[in-house]
């Protein structure tokens, strides 16, 4: 198999972790979906990572869509809970992490545009988001080391994967100083060795002039 992916990209990284906990053989091909030339094309109609090429030479997208067609190919360990309400904890959780991406996304986005252009109001928007949303998470995860019941599944890989992406691109937010077990929760985690070995980079991406 082979995975288009970019160097920060929390959504590549969660079916990284996936593949890793899977022990699924993969390629890692790096990509920046935001480039001219970028690898995505006649790939994924969205012109988004990841991308994930199977042995048969198809391509799926969408890391919610790749680690369920994991699950379905390699079902253990199971990624996505099968108990009905553990799995439902488990997409809210996700969601809610996914959303905090979107919105530090959104930003550095913004910040690429030509100065003039930058909306300082839309950017407060999402700030606004990314604090709430780690504060849900940090009410949900309260003293625990697991998000859903007590093992290790989506939730964990895609709160996690958040902290690490605000750490590179929302830096001007301390969220270990906000929410300190949130910092515990990371302190647990951060030696797995699926996290280690899927550390985010950090990519350039060419300005935005419109």
């Amino acid at each position: 198999m082979k995975l288009i992916t970019a160097a920060p990209s929390p959504y590549a990284r969660k079916v990284r972790i996936s593949l890793h906990e899977k022990k699924i053989e993969h390629e890692v091909v790096i990509d920046v979906p935001w480039n001219e030339n970028t690898l995505t094309k006649d790939k994924n109609p969205l012109g988004k990572v990841p991308i994930l090429i199977t042995n048969e030479n198809e391509y799926i997208f969408d890391s919610k869509v790749i680690i369920r067609y994991l699950d379905q190919i390699k079902p253990k360990p199971e990624i996505y809970p099968i108990d009905p309400k553990n799995h439902l904890s488990a997409l809210i959780i996700e969601t809610v992490a996914d959303g905090i991406c979107d919105a530090i996304v959104l930003i550095r986005l913004e910040n690429v545009r030509v100065k003039n252009l930058i909306s300082k109001q839309w950017i407060k928007r999402q700030e606004n988001k990314i604090v709430n949303g780690l504060k849900y998470l940090s009410n949900e995860i309260s003293s625990k080391s697991y998000f859903v019941d007590n093992y290790f599944n989506i939730a964990d890989i895609s709160a996690f994967t958040c902290l690490e992406y605000a750490d590179i691109r929302f830096k001007e937010f301390d969220w270990r100083k906000s929410f300190p077990n949130l910092n515990n929760y990371w302190k647990f985690h951060k030696n797995r060795e699926s996290f280690a070995l899927s550390k985010p980079g950090t990519q350039i991406i060419e300005p935005i002039t419109y």
